[in-house]
């Protein structure tokens, strides 16, 4: 039994996260964000503190021992640290984040997507990096002036279902490392992830014949269909069964009409398995190798029926099904 942590054990640390998750919320959703000074916060790094503690240091000892050169070199360097900051803040304020959607995976696949970084002035921006909140691993880019350029993020949900993409974060350093200027954002997009296919894929269940269909025949799915006849001149090579072909020299194809008359359902109470995520998994199988043969299929599951159809939209629709279920 896994325990809830506790608040009293790390008082500073489940504070410091109630207020990151607090501030995390009052952020809108959206996936086009324009970097302005609300949304652009800057503070010194810790060799921007060690600067600052360094000019302080020179400065009281130009002080006591009334060194013009001292005071030349705290100024000069303190005029530099101030323009770094300014520089740093508008090299990543007026930027345009513009999120680039994933595709659905399957369960344990890693989600890909793109942001798009766009630069409308004519002055380059350098060492800009975006990662996911709280993660280690920073993409970094550099966009000319007005000019574009997309970076590529992972992740990886643990679990099928419809995901909303994490909480993104951009930040630069440019040009001396002093300062660090970020920004927080929230994608509103989403990832539809898939069940895992169960592998190797199981048999398809028999095939069953349409109402008003006298002539059409249940076919067994896991070796070749049934229906093949000898190859007349004119039928699309798609239909001729190239293995026999290799192995007996004839040519023989596949009966359209016949594959057309049936009609394969994919049932959750049919698969032979218990649990429901094994269940979604071979019925996610079922639905692949379905698709692949170009077979009719309907799919079933508890409390939703989607007709007998074929095709890529009828397949999309049935993978979402199970993703959903």
């Amino acid at each position: 039994m896994t325990q809830l942590p506790n608040p009293l054990r790390h008082p500073v640390r489940h504070v410091r996260a109630r207020l990151v998750r607090w501030w995390q919320e009052r952020l809108p959703f959206t996936d086009t964000l324009l970097l302005t000074q609300r949304n652009v916060y800057i503070l010194p790094t810790r060799a921007g503190l060690l600067l600052g503690v360094t000019l302080m240091v020179l400065l009281v000892a130009s002080i006591n021992y009334q060194l013009n050169l001292g005071y030349l070199l705290t100024f000069l360097l303190t005029g530099s640290t101030l323009i770094g900051m300014h520089v740093c803040h508008g090299n990543l304020r007026g930027l345009t984040l513009n999120l680039i959607a994933p595709s659905a995976i399957y369960t344990g696949d890693t989600a890909t997507f793109g942001v798009g970084l766009q630069n409308t002035r004519k002055r380059p921006r350098f060492g800009l990096g975006l990662a996911l909140l709280g993660s280690a691993q920073w993409a970094w880019t550099d966009v000319a002036g007005e000019s574009n350029a997309v970076v590529h993020l992972a992740y990886r949900p643990d679990h099928r279902g419809l995901h909303q993409l994490p909480t993104l974060t951009a930040e630069t350093r440019f040009p001396l490392g002093t300062f660090r200027v970020w920004t927080i954002w929230r994608p509103a997009a989403s990832v539809l992830v898939y069940p895992a296919p169960e592998m190797p894929a199981p048999a398809l269940p028999p095939g069953l014949a349409h109402e008003g269909s006298a002539h059409a025949r249940n076919i067994g799915v896991q070796g070749e269909p049934d229906g093949l006849r000898a190859y007349r001149r004119g039928d699309p090579l798609k239909s001729i069964v190239w293995k026999k072909a290799a192995k007996t020299g004839a040519l023989v194809s596949r009966n359209s009409l016949t594959l057309q008359q049936q009609t394969l359902w994919l049932d959750q109470q049919q698969t032979g398995l218990n649990l429901p995520e094994a269940q979604l998994s071979r019925l996610c199988a079922w639905v692949l190798q379905a698709d692949k043969l170009g077979l009719i299929y309907g799919l079933r599951l508890k409390g939703r029926e989607i007709e007998p159809a074929t095709g890529t939209a009828h397949q999309q629709h049935c993978l979402r099904a199970l993703a959903l279920a």
